[in-house]
Order: C-alpha cells, then sequence, then structure tokens
C-alpha cells in the first residue's frame, strides 16, 4: 500500500471568533456551562448532531454562519465574557499555598489507564476513568500542578449493539484523531518525541499526545506508529483486552514508557499517583531513573520511591487484579538487570506474595502496594475490605492497623449537573458555585430554592430524558429491522408524567442487574398500577468476555419484549457519559442493587443526587456514607451474607417492599398541591448532600493534604545533600533487618494489690521484660497493646500506650513499664510487642514487630 503524505485542513475562522479554536481545543468548557452554551448558540442541531464536539462543529459550521457570527454583536459579548473567564482560570498562577509546597509546575503525575474526560474521547470504560477524569478536572479548578498519563486507543472501549436476540454485540470504530484537541508532543526543534522500550521479541516505540484539561495536561501514549509492526501498534488499539501478552504490554507501556515519557518532556514530578495496580511498572523505571539522576544505590532509591508514591485501589475483590505469568514477564524486567543491579527473580518477587514459588504470578497489585507509603480505597467501607483482604501481607497486625485507608470519591459536579440546577446553584451560591459548593456554611441556601421552580425544571429534565429514549428506542428497532408498528411503538414508549426508576451501569454479575425482576408478577403489579405507575430505564455494557454479564442483557431484553411489561421496562444502548447526563438529570430514582460489599464506591449515584435524583440502594460503597433517612433509601440494613441465594432473596423482598411502601408513595403524595412537597424535601437534602461531601474538589483537596504534600516534602527531605536522607533510612532499615530477629519480650505482667474485681476507672502499672540484643532503647517503641476481647484471640477496638525503660538490666534486657487505665467495662485483654521507630514506611514494614511470647 502508498504511503501518502498527509496534512490537516482547518475551518477558516473569522478573526473576530478565533478564541473560538482556542476553546474548542482545551476540555475546560465541559465543565463551564457558559463556555459550553457559547458552542450550542452556533448552532444547537448541528451541535447535538456532531455528539458536543467542537472542534466537529467548527470544522462542519458553515462559512455564512461563521461570518454572521463574527458580527452579532450579542454573540461576540457572550464570546468575550466566556474568554475572560478562560484567560482568567487557565492562565493563572500556581497559588500561594501550592507554590509553597511544590515549588514548581508538573509536580504530580497521576497514572490511570484509563480518563472519561467526555464522550468524544472514548478512551474509558466505565467508574474508574471516569473518577480519573473528574480527579483532573478538579485539580485544574483548584490549580494544582498535576499533570495525567495515560494510552491513546484508537479504537477505545466498544461500541454496543444488541441484536434482535437480545444478545450485545461489540463494534470497535476507530476515533478520528483530527476532530479531537489532540496537540502531538515535539521537542525545542520540533522534532515529535517518541520513547522506546524493549519488548520480548522487538522495541516498542510510542509518540506522545497531549490533551489540555482545562490547566492540567493530559498526556497519552499511542503506538500505532508505521516504524511497528502490527503487533505492536495494537497495544494502544483497545482498552481492556483480554490477551495476557497484550494486556501487560499495555501495562509496561503506561508504567515504564510514561516515566519515560515524563523525562523526555523535561518533567520531574516529585509525587507519582497510581490509579489502581495497572501502572507499577511505574516504579521500576522511577528507581532506575533515581538511581542515574541522583547518582545513588537501589537500596537508597528504594526509600525514595515509596515515600513519594499514592497508590489507590478501587476492587474489592483479589480476582479483580491484573496478574501475570513470570514468563510473561521477564523480558520486560531483563533490561532493568543492568540498570538497577538486580537479577528478575529479585524483581520479580517485588511483586509475589510471601512464600510463592519462583514460578508465582506477579500481582500487579502486590507490586504497586509494596511501592507505595501512601494508600487507599474509596470509601470507607471500601478501605475495610481492603485492609481484610490484604492482611496476609502484613501477618503480625491487627487488621485495623493495616496501612490501607480511604479516600472516598466525589464528583466533578458541574459535568453532570443540568443547566436549569446549575442556574439555581449560581442563583443562590453565586457565580462561583462549584468551587464554594462544598463549603458547607453556603448550603443552607439550597433550602431557598422554590419548590414549584426545582420541580417543574426536574419535570423539564425528565422530559428530555423520555424524549431521548424513543429517539434511541426507534434506532435500535430500525437498526434490528424490527416491523414497522414496534418502530411506531417505540416512539411514544414510557409516559412522561410517571415515576422513572433508571438502573445504568456496567452489567457485572455482582452488580445484579435482575434483581428487581425476580418476582415478575409482583413487579408487574407495581409497573401496572393505575394510579401510580412507575416505569424503570436500563442501560450499561458487559465487557466482551464476560458471559454472564451478557445473559443478564438477554434476561433483561426478554423481559422488556414481554407484552405485559413492554414499554414499562426499556433496555438502551451504547451507555456511555452522554446517556449518563441525560439518566441522572431526568430520572425520579437511582437505582444500584450490588452484592455487598462488592461495590467500591459507586459515583454514578452522587451525579443523579446532586440532580435531585434520589437513591435507592444496598447500603455499599459511598452510599453507607451518604444515606440518611432525608435523602433516600436503603435496600436492606448492610447485611452481608456468605450465600449469594440468601443475599438476592432477601434483598429483591426488601427492595419491593421500600418501593412499594415508602418510594412511590412518597412520589404520588401531593397532598397541599400539585406538587410533591416531601419528596422535594429530599431532592435538596440529596444535592446538598453530594455539593457538600461528594465533589471531586474536597476528594483532591483531601488526597493533596494528606498524602501529595506529605509526600513532596518527603521528596526534598530525601534527595537534598545528594541524598542522605534516604541514605539514612536505607541504613536504618538494613540495622533493623539484621538485629531484628534477636529482639523478645516476656508476656507483661500487672500489679495490682488483692483479688478484688477490676473496676472502670482503676489504674494500675504493667511490666514487661524486654531483650533488644545489640539495638537501643531509642531505637525502638514499647507497647502495650489492650482493649476489649472480641474472641480468644483478637481485640476489637484496639489502643496503645508507650512504654518506657525502667530499669537497664544488662545485656540488652531491658524491664519496661507503664500504666493502664480502664475506661470501659466487659472483658479486656492486652499484651505487649516492639516496633521500631522512624516513619510510618518503617514502622510498617511487615517483619517488623515482636509480640510477647510466654
Amino acid at each position: 500500500m502508498n504511503h501518502f503524505q498527509t496534512f490537516q485542513v482547518l475551518p477558516n475562522i473569522p478573526k473576530p471568533l478565533s478564541f473560538l479554536e482556542v476553546l474548542s481545543r482545551n476540555y475546560w468548557w465541559v465543565w463551564e456551562q457558559d463556555a459550553k452554551e457559547l458552542f450550542r448558540r452556533i448552532d444547537w442541531e448541528l451541535w447535538e448532531k456532531a455528539g458536543q464536539n467542537p472542534v466537529l462543529l467548527l470544522a462542519n459550521v458553515s462559512q455564512e454562519r461563521l461570518e454572521e457570527l463574527s458580527t452579532d454583536i450579542g454573540f461576540l459579548d457572550h464570546q468575550a465574557r466566556v474568554k475572560a473567564l478562560f484567560e482568567t482560570r487557565i492562565n493563572a498562577s500556581l497559588p500561594e499555598l501550592y507554590q509553597k509546597t511544590y515549588g514548581q509546575e508538573s509536580a504530580i503525575a497521576y497514572f490511570s489507564m484509563e480518563f472519561g474526560i467526555h464522550e468524544t474521547l472514548p478512551i474509558f470504560a466505565g467508574g474508574l476513568g471516569i473518577l480519573a477524569g473528574d480527579h483532573l478536572k478538579a485539580s485544574s479548578t483548584l490549580g494544582l500542578p498535576l499533570v495525567g498519563l495515560g494510552l491513546f486507543y484508537r479504537q477505545g472501549y466498544f461500541h454496543q449493539r444488541i441484536n434482535k436476540d437480545g444478545w450485545q454485540q461489540e463494534e470497535y470504530p476507530e476515533t478520528d484523531i483530527y476532530h479531537l484537541p489532540f496537540e502531538k508532543v515535539c521537542d525545542d526543534k520540533g522534532h515529535e518525541i517518541q520513547i522506546n522500550i524493549p519488548g520480548p521479541s522487538e522495541t516498542i516505540k510510542a509518540v506522545i499526545w497531549k490533551i489540555s484539561v482545562g490547566r492540567v495536561p493530559l498526556f497519552l501514549l499511542d503506538t500505532n506508529l508505521r516504524e511497528n509492526s502490527p503487533a505492536v501498534r495494537d497495544i494502544t488499539a483497545t482498552l481492556y483486552v483480554s490477551d495476557p501478552a497484550l494486556r501487560i504490554a499495555q501495562e509496561i507501556l503506561l508504567g515504564v514508557g510514561g516515566v519515560q515519557a515524563l523525562n523526555a518532556m523535561g518533567m520531574k514530578p516529585k509525587v507519582f499517583h497510581m490509579n489502581e495496580g495497572h501502572p507499577a511498572f511505574s516504579c521500576l523505571e522511577r528507581l532506575a531513573q533515581t538511581i542515574a539522576t541522583e547518582n545513588v544505590d537501589l537500596r537508597t532509591a528504594k526509600e525514595i520511591i515509596p515515600r513519594t508514591t499514592v497508590f489507590t485501589t478501587h476492587t474489592p475483590v483479589p480476582a479483580g487484579h491484573d496478574e501475570f505469568a513470570p514468563e510473561l514477564v521477564r523480558p520486560y524486567l531483563q533490561p532493568f538487570e543492568t540498570r538497577l543491579g538486580v537479577s528478575v527473580d529479585e524483581m520479580l518477587s517485588w511483586g509475589q506474595h510471601a512464600g510463592t514459588a519462583e514460578d508465582g504470578k506477579l500481582s500487579m497489585f502486590i507490586l504497586g502496594l509494596r511501592m507505595s507509603q501512601y494508600l487507599n480505597g474509596v470509601s470507607e467501607l471500601h478501605g475495610r475490605v481492603a485492609r481484610n483482604m490484604w492482611r496476609n501481607l502484613w501477618p503480625e497486625r491487627s487488621e485495623t492497623e493495616i496501612p490501607i485507608g480511604h479516600v472516598t470519591n466525589g464528583v466533578n459536579i458541574p459535568s453532570f449537573v443540568s443547566r436549569d440546577n446549575a442556574m439555581f446553584f449560581q442563583d443562590r451560591l453565586g457565580v462561583n458555585w462549584h468551587r464554594n459548593s462544598w463549603q458547607k456554611e453556603n448550603l443552607r441556601e439550597i433550602d431557598g430554592i422554590n419548590d414549584m421552580d426545582l420541580w417543574e425544571a426536574h419535570k423539564r429534565s425528565r422530559n428530555r430524558l423520555i424524549h431521548s429514549c424513543r429517539l434511541m428506542l426507534k434506532n435500535q428497532c430500525e437498526r434490528r429491522n424490527a416491523p414497522k408498528s414496534v418502530v411506531e411503538a417505540a416512539e411514544s414508549a414510557l409516559d412522561e408524567d410517571v415515576l422513572t426508576i433508571a438502573f445504568a451501569r456496567r452489567f457485572a454479575t455482582y452488580k445484579r442487574a435482575n434483581l428487581l425482576l425476580r418476582d415478575l408478577d409482583r413487579l408487574n403489579e407495581i409497573l401496572s398500577n393505575e394510579d401510580r405507575p412507575v416505569q424503570i430505564i436500563y442501560a450499561g455494557k458487559a465487557h466482551p468476555r464476560d458471559e454472564e454479564g451478557k445473559g443478564l442483557i438477554r434476561h433483561i431484553f426478554k423481559h422488556a419484549s414481554d407484552e405485559r411489561l413492554r414499554h414499562k421496562i426499556v433496555l438502551l444502548e451504547d451507555y456511555d457519559i452522554h446517556m449518563a447526563r441525560l439518566l441522572v438529570q431526568g430520572a425520579d430514582v437511582w437505582l444500584n442493587t450490588p452484592r455487598r460489599p462488592l461495590e467500591a464506591c459507586g459515583t454514578s449515584g452522587m451525579k443523579a443526587a446532586v440532580n435531585g435524583v434520589l437513591n435507592v440502594s444496598i447500603l455499599d460503597g459511598w452510599w453507607c456514607e451518604g444515606y440518611t433517612k432525608e435523602t433516600g433509601w436503603a435496600i436492606g440494613k448492610g447485611e452481608d451474607y456468605e450465600a449469594h441465594a440468601d443475599s438476592d432473596l432477601v434483598d429483591s423482598h426488601a427492595l419491593y417492599n421500600v418501593l412499594e411502601n415508602e418510594v412511590i408513595p412518597c412520589f404520588y403524595d401531593r397532598a397541599g398541591g400539585s406538587v410533591p412537597f416531601r419528596w422535594i424535601k429530599m431532592m435538596k437534602a440529596s444535592m446538598k448532600m453530594i455539593l457538600s461531601d461528594f465533589s471531586s474538589l474536597r476528594m483532591v483537596e483531601e488526597y493533596e493534604r494528606r498524602f501529595y504534600s506529605q509526600a513532596s516534602r518527603r521528596y526534598g527531605e530525601l534527595v537534598e545533600d545528594h541524598g542522605a536522607g534516604a541514605e539514612r533510612m536505607a541504613s536504618l532499615r538494613e540495622r533493623y533487618q539484621s538485629r531484628w530477629q534477636n529482639i523478645s519480650l516476656s508476656p507483661p505482667a500487672y500489679e495490682r494489690e488483692g483479688s478484688a474485681p477490676v473496676r472502670v476507672g482503676e489504674t494500675f502499672p504493667v511490666t514487661a521484660l524486654v531483650h533488644l540484643g545489640d539495638l537501643k532503647p531509642e531505637e525502638v517503641h514499647v507497647e502495650l497493646y489492650h482493649g476489649n476481647v472480641q474472641s480468644l484471640d483478637t481485640i476489637s477496638e484496639s489502643h496503645t500506650e508507650l512504654m518506657a525503660v525502667r530499669e537497664d538490666q544488662g545485656n540488652g534486657n531491658y524491664l519496661y513499664n507503664c500504666n493502664l487505665t480502664c475506661v470501659s467495662s466487659g472483658q479486656y485483654g492486652f499484651s505487649a510487642r516492639v516496633m521500631p521507630r522512624g516513619d510510618a514506611l518503617i514502622k510498617m514494614t511487615p517483619g517488623f514487630v515482636t509480640w510477647a511470647k510466654a
């Protein structure tokens, strides 16, 4: 085939409208309503036809219309207003606080396998990607010096079609990069920057694309190059491939290639954040670069990397984490033998469970975890689940002490809030409502929104949803060559005045899309009630290899085609961000039915709630923190079941009960007028809850305060004076490793007169004899560990008291003591342990704890 010379032809934008081209090439407009309205104003029909893609809009709008707008005073004033805001937000200097903390742009690198910025950039599959996109948007709003690293999948995630038999089919159209705001990254001489990674059989070459997400640059690596073989080109073809060889190539490219790309662009981040385990190979490249640039050895570099790394896990089951056979990993690790000075087997062990055989799989989660100090789940419950799931990696620690915390996810509210609600928030909270919304003192203003106005606005959103559903259903029927009568019926599906329940999410089996369909007779009674009817909209994709998930889709398709339920239940194809916006804005109820505790967070419910859509959900993920009787409804009481059948039976009955007895009566209660005042009160409570507690601004600010700022400070301390700080940590670790096995201590004894029962408030001394060997008391902490006894070997709600040396008995033996105060009644237990002094990473090193033994 011929190799064509190519060039791009851009629209001829009149000079007065030149800012439109600048604006179209920065995704800032996605969450700035006035900027979005500016594009919509050009030609709203063409705007919708272009998929709300401003680059494509400007490419297709007529020259005549552009010339007309160039002299339209109203449009030019609107453009000037947006331009002033854009320049204020995008060109502002680094906030003073961040100047002091980080001292540079690009101080934080955020790695993710997927990013959900907007539906026009299909490089995401679901919640993980949307969360990553919201992280970048919030970082831009806050002015945080952060950059994003990912991959450009030219075919993205699949487009979904459902055939006439109800089976999901996947299509992979190629993304037209020239209708997206992409910019190829070049060096100072204008040559495109290319990175090269040794692969199993050939070098993997990739270029870097830049996308602007407000103030934050997102860099995407792309292997679709002529000089690459077809196999290497396919590394960045599609997201979440099932082939392990291709999957590991993607994760090597993301991790190793991402760090190389930053270095090639002259960026030297101090802090790295891994969004899930996919980028964990980045730690190997960072170790190699740290050794080279800081002139330190591996042992010292291994003290720097974890202390400057944040690792967020989103997966509540071990099977959800990627693992690779050693034979797949070895070819990629071999080049690091020279750079790191250790064997491939040693590197493999960093990602293997302790005691694993040499042929044991490398876990990306374990590799990421061992290379990170700052570890978190994405909701309070998920943090507990993660600590329980990985407690075996810290075998001498209680579950509550496992160093995996949580930062509950939040959502970028302006990206998902309806135009009407955005105007309400602006009227009540000011032009900068989004920046101020998470300040709780402002939220009482939400109660001042007129009930009638809020309800009418919600009805408009529901009408838009129903109208869009009819169009989508009609298109689906025509594509399946359905009879004319079926196509015509689709055009009148659903009712604009009926309580509308939405279930829209990934069709994984644990999410139980079919829970509402377990008792069809009872469901039919609910849907067909003449006085209080209900309708349900389903949407979502199953992974291409998930046959059980596809079976769920077919199951729902079958019932949506049933004569009794037709047009009371509808199933929409090809769920994406555009459809999600319609649903979270226009539904009345957002239904979530996962098997607890398998929903790590579940942010779609947050997007619904900020629009006044009420959640009906299992108490899982974020809803454990968000639920109150004022904000929505809980299905069940937070029970956990061993057997799925028991869980499904109990939860389905609880779901029907809450719908019949609480949700439906509340919606149709029009006492005192034509609007449901009790429902509206709950809508406002939901809005306030999300604005205050579940905004991505709150989330990113929490990451910055708890992790980023501390990691940045530690970076400076560790690398100054040619890595002297890290060298001290390495020497300290070696000292502990060589001497810790010599530590022992006897069970603690308490001194108390008489045999009367111990009473609340009583204090008595406790002593323990400790042998430290060659270590000194100033190098360790001896702690009394105590609390209420839950079982023979478990203390619930543990507490610790620092013990002090009472007597040096010589030969490394010391008598320690402290006072123990009994603050509550019940069965009490205590023991003693020795831990190292030092920072959190040293203290929580597996093996660095010794308990008292008889």
